[in-house]
């Protein structure tokens, strides 16, 4: 409650300027210098004459004529004045009942944008994206830019704005800024994320909170992906305070062992054979149960908890080769995957070192997951060092998603991997799609003359798993091999999948004729 009184105090404070400085108090004036020279005379009104104008000035009037002269100079408000702006618009609209809408813009990879063309090209960019902007409104619509590549947007209140009105608004934005912006006479073309909230729907009483709203709409609608339009709604406030709260919970999470790797098998499409399994985090809420990856993932990198993470992971990676091998069942190694800022450690090596020989283990028995994006944008840097320093310790390279991203051939033999794993995009419904086999069959043969072995993801029907096997892939990982399960549960799936396979014929593939 006392984290709100700053926000009503400034909401009062804007609400009484608007009545003693605004329009409507300059009605009052006469009468306050007639009661001036009745009471004070002369001297009185001469004071009061010399007075009005500094009341002014210090009360906002100079800020509206600096609004002014900066929107006549580059077409845009700033942020200070755009707030004090909603404000107003969002007093009107509720005094009079009308409607309104609060849009936030954000054009989409500006970083990449800043990389790719520089700064003076991105900032030209930013302006044109703008005035475009500024196009589709109204004239009594109003636009500010509140960031490097962020615009926020105020319509005037009118009788009738509902939401269909406010996605076709939307849409125009992106249309107007989809259109090639020319750069050093070559043209550029970006795409633009898009949030708003209808005056109707705010979460609050105050404008600051109107627009914070519509900034909420655009989080999530980046989230989503590119050139996408979200409006706000009152789950994408509770969204957010859990988002926040997993943020807060996961450290202590990973220091008290709630986040845990679970392993999915690996066999192979020749033996039928367990050939590894992929270490794949978990959360296991004491309250919420499980948190999916997907939720929980965002969460430990924006708290800056990657490294930590695969410290976790790699630790009961390696715990579980060595129980498994006390147990007497042959695993022959465990995938556990990295990303990109752990991949930039300058210590990995030596701690992926220092934890085989904790664990006794040869560095083949771990398996170093790499995302196919990772390797396809890596330059000969830390990254680099690191992947082909861990290859030349013994460690097994593996591309992960392969076919979803950019790495070419040569990039594959850069860094000596050993295995890619063809995404599940490219498994699915192949058994019954032709257009599907012709790309694994593409993609194994590729395989097969740079000497990598091959491992399909996904793979969820036995009809899949033969194609597989006949078209010569030498692993299988997926649901209809195994679900991912606690370590707990792996010894007796493995006792049950060894059972099975007395029983099983062996599947002959390309490589075993």
């Amino acid at each position: 409650m006392a984290q709100k009184w700053p926000s009503v105090l400034k909401h009062l404070r804007r609400r009484m300027s608007l009545a003693l400085l605004g329009p409507p108090a300059l009605a009052f004036l006469p009468a306050l210098c007639l009661a001036a020279y009745w009471f004070g005379g002369e001297g009185a009104l001469i004071v009061l004459a010399g007075l009005l104008p500094v009341v002014y000035l210090v009360g906002g009037n100079l800020n509206g004529r600096l609004a002014r002269s900066e929107e006549a100079l580059t077409g845009l408000l700033t942020r200070t004045v755009f707030e004090d702006l909603i404000e107003t618009a969002y007093v009107k609209a509720k005094e009079t009942r009308r409607s309104a809408a609060a849009f936030c813009i954000l054009i989409d990879d500006f970083e990449e944008i800043i990389e790719r063309y520089g700064q003076k090209a991105a900032d030209t960019i930013a302006r044109r994206v703008g005035e475009e902007l500024k196009a589709v409104l109204r004239s009594n619509d109003r636009i500010a830019q509140i960031g490097d590549a962020r615009f926020a947007v105020c319509t005037d209140p009118v009788r009738h704005l509902d939401l269909e009105m406010c996605l076709q608004l939307a849409n125009r934005f992106q249309h107007a800024i989809e259109e090639p912006i020319s750069v050093d006479g070559m043209g550029v073309y970006v795409s633009a994320s898009v949030g708003f909230c209808q005056h109707s729907r705010a979460p609050g009483h105050t404008g600051a909170e109107w627009l914070q709203a519509a900034a909420i709409a655009l989080r999530e609608a980046h989230r989503r992906g590119p050139s996408t339009v979200r409006a706000f709604s009152d789950q994408m406030r509770h969204d957010r305070r859990a988002r926040a709260e997993l943020r807060e919970e996961v450290v202590t999470a990973l220091e008290n062992g709630q986040i845990k790797p679970w392993f999915q098998p690996q066999i192979s499409t020749d033996t039928g054979l367990v050939t590894g399994f992929e270490a794949l985090a978990r959360w296991n809420h004491p309250e919420r149960g499980l948190i999916p990856p997907s939720l929980f993932l965002p969460a430990v990198e924006q708290a800056g908890q990657l490294e930590r993470l695969a410290e976790v992971m790699i630790y009961h990676a390696f715990a579980a080769l060595k129980a498994w091998d006390s147990a007497g069942v042959d695993v022959p190694q465990v995938g556990v995957n990295f990303a990109g800022s752990e991949l930039s450690n300058p210590k990995l090596l030596e701690k992926i070192k220092w934890e085989l020989d904790r664990f006794n283990l040869a560095p083949a028995r771990l398996a170093v997951e790499v995302l196919e994006t990772v390797v396809a944008s890596a330059p000969d840097d830390m990254i680099t060092r690191n992947i082909n320093a861990l290859g030349d310790l013994g460690c097994r390279i593996d591309l992960d998603d392969f076919g979803t991203g950019h790495a070419s051939i040569a990039s594959i033999r850069r860094f000596a991997v050993s295995r890619i794993k063809i995404d599940r995009s490219f498994v699915m419904k192949a058994d019954r799609d032709p257009d599907q086999q012709r790309m694994i069959s593409a993609i194994l043969t590729m395989a097969e003359r740079l000497q990598v072995e091959t491992l399909a993801e996904g793979v969820e029907s036995v009809g899949e798993h033969v194609l597989l096997a006949q078209l010569g892939c030498d692993h299988v990982q997926g649901f209809g091999i195994g679900r991912p399960m606690p370590f707990e549960q792996t010894l007796d799936w493995i006792d049950k999948h060894m059972a099975k396979l007395q029983d099983v014929p062996r599947i002959m593939n390309d490589k075993t004729r």
